[in-house]
């Protein structure tokens, strides 16, 4: 089965809520809503998996070590985790997306630091760049 670009900003938005989370007063909640996400489908591991993440960025948080640089990797690690999930359990898009949900509705946490954005542009072209969101406007051709 592919994974559609849908279900990919799903699993993309879920990392990254997810990993947002672990050093906020929001962890246990999200915790728990993963884990009942997981427990349907493979329970294995996951609970350790998750407090394995939490401890190694909290551990980097506090000893001054790359926690934005490690925050991308957790990211990713968990994108992938529940792309695959997703491929492998499609029924349960809809749980992932209400996790989500949750999570911006209660002003869920965004993962702090530093953010740089670069773009290049040749040959005319333009680039939008946003820290959130983005409405460009373009005058009608006349």
């Amino acid at each position: 089965m592919d994974l559609s670009s849908e279900l990919t900003t799903l699993a993309t938005t879920g990392a990254t809520q997810l990993v947002g989370a672990i050093s906020t007063d929001t962890w246990p909640a999200v915790k728990s809503g993963v884990l009942a996400l997981w427990r349907r489908a493979r329970p294995e591991r996951v609970a350790e998996d998750l407090e394995e993440a939490r401890e190694q960025l909290l551990a980097a948080e506090e000893s001054g070590a790359d926690a934005a640089g490690l925050r991308v990797l957790l990211v990713e690690e968990w994108q992938a985790r529940l792309a695959r999930l997703l491929v492998t359990h499609p029924e349960l898009a809809d749980e992932l997306r209400a996790l989500v949900d949750g999570l911006r509705a209660s002003g869920g946490e965004r993962p702090s630091g530093p953010v740089t954005m670069t773009a290049h542009v040749t040959g005319g072209g333009s680039a939008y760049l946003a820290g959130r969101d983005l409405t460009v406007h373009h005058p009608a051709a006349e």
